[in-house]
């Protein structure tokens, strides 16, 4: 009964059978990832757009309460983490949250959370594409350089395409097709110098901090809710969109098959990577809403430089940006990871055409990176950032649901295998996670969940069409 609704289940492997591919040689990952290289690709996915360009936006819908609203967001993907920590050590494969809702609950629901999690990978990617765009021109502004504004913007913003934005999508693509270890050396450097930049951000703005700037403190109030404005305000419309800010660290998950020793170094990777990043949020958000009243930044795209500029520090708010031109694309660079290997997992079920499972002579995707990026580089070009942030979220949170559940269905069913990380609590962690997610979602605009319903019933449809091309090609045969 349950498979006629959910579909087959994909069965278990052993854990030497997974380390020895048991795939075709051009449909296996190489091998050669370790803990540190995961924590760079993990810390890179998660510290990006959701502190140098979100929090303004996460201000204008809560005010100072948007620090709670991130502590909220972190604690509901800390649930997650746990959930993915046990499950990336019992299932060390490709595909994340699309792999174990795959094993624990069937095919179909598999298909819903890949495509969701594509959802999830291209916008995010585009959403910080856009960011580190906006950073770009603040910082050659900086320097009187302007450059036309048509070209900074999409046709929904009044401009032609958002350029800078697509050529550095497009030049990240190309970096990824080199190898995933170069690609995580690179991210490991990168990561580097974006932490070292929010630690001077603090640092500069501690003796600006004000606690009157947090008065009123709760100004929209809790719950979200449709402002006189038309505006969607309150605590949980803030950390419905601050959610964006945190995940990331699900980046690592797909990587298992690439970790040299997943029992050990999944762990580590997930749960490291996302405690350094609520760390770094928390304190970074806390200084820059005591450095200035939020009225001041809600609308910049760049509101960590603009705070710096109007503290007179001008050489260092160029600094920031500048770091943040480099190192913002470390977080394109795990989002175009991930959702490349989500859509090569998916090949290689048979989800997808086959042609996208096929890996060149460095064991990487080359073929799937390449058209991941070219369609982030069409998204970042033509949208904006909030529309990006939320539908993204929601894709995101899907998957998060699947994790729970998942995490709950396989310590039922699967008890007695051995994990080298057990999360605690497993059924209440699985349950926060699900219900945590499900109000977050509640939580989003109207139009963001239409959106993404009518994003899942195209990708039914394409589903069942392919699956009848599929039959009807076998029977030809």
């Amino acid at each position: 009964m349950l498979k006629k609704y959910f579909g087959s289940r994909k069965k278990f492997r052993s854990l030497s059978s997974q380390q020895s591919h048991p795939h075709q040689k051009d449909q296996a990952l190489s091998r050669n990832l370790s803990w540190p290289h995961l924590i760079a690709l993990g810390v890179g996915a998660i510290v990006g757009t959701g502190i140098y360009t979100l929090v303004g936006v996460g201000a204008d819908r809560a005010g100072p309460a948007v620090v709670i609203a991130f502590i909220i967001a972190g604690l509901i993907c800390a649930t997650a983490a746990l959930g993915y920590a046990e499950l990336s050590t019992l299932i060390p494969e490709a595909g994340g949250a699309y792999t174990y809702a795959y094993m624990a609950i069937g095919r179909h629901m598999a298909w819903i959370v890949g495509w969701s999690l594509i959802l999830e990978y291209s916008l995010a990617s585009s959403t910080v594409a856009v960011g580190w765009s906006a950073y770009l021109v603040g910082w050659l502004r900086s320097f009187g350089i302007n450059l036309p504004a048509a070209l900074l913007a999409g046709p929904h913003d009044g401009g032609i395409i958002n350029l800078p934005a697509v050529i550095v999508a497009l030049s990240i693509a190309l970096l990824l097709t080199a190898g995933a270890k170069e690609s995580a050396t690179l991210t490991l450097a990168l990561v580097i110098l974006k932490l070292s930049a929010l630690v001077l951000f603090v640092v500069l703005t501690m003796p600006a901090f004000h606690f009157e700037y947090y008065h009123p403190f709760m100004p929209y109030g809790f719950v979200s809710h449709i402002s006189p404005d038309g505006k969607v305000r309150g605590v949980m419309a803030a950390a419905a969109i601050l959610f964006f800010a945190f995940y990331g660290f699900d980046t690592v998950a797909t990587a298992a098959e690439e970790t040299k020793n997943p029992k050990r170094d999944l762990t580590i990777g997930i749960i490291g990577s996302m405690t350094i990043s609520v760390l770094i949020y928390i304190g970074v958000a806390a200084c820059l809403l005591g450095a200035a009243p939020f009225s001041e930044f809600i609308k910049s795209g760049e509101p960590l430089a603009l705070i710096l500029r109007n503290l007179h520090h001008e050489t260092a708010a160029k600094w920031i940006a500048a770091a943040a031109l480099v190192a913002l694309p470390s977080v394109i660079m795990a989002m175009i990871y991930g959702q490349s290997r989500v859509f090569f997992v998916m090949a290689r079920d048979h989800l997808l055409p086959p042609f996208l499972a096929k890996v060149n002579k460095h064991g990487t995707p080359s073929q799937v990176t390449l058209f991941t990026g070219i369609v982030i580089a069409l998204i970042a070009g033509f949208f904006r950032l909030d529309e990006l942030a939320e539908l993204a979220n929601a894709g995101t949170l899907v998957a998060f649901i699947a994790v729970g559940l998942s995490l709950i269905i396989l310590r039922v069913r699967e008890g007695e295998r051995t994990r080298r990380f057990s999360c605690p609590f497993p059924f209440v962690i699985g349950s926060i996670t699900v219900i945590g997610c499900l109000y977050l979602f509640t939580s989003l605009p109207l139009h963001t969940t239409i959106r993404f319903l009518l994003w899942n019933a195209i990708g039914l449809i394409f589903y069942g069409s392919y699956n009848l091309y599929k039959r009807k090609k076998q029977k030809s045969l």
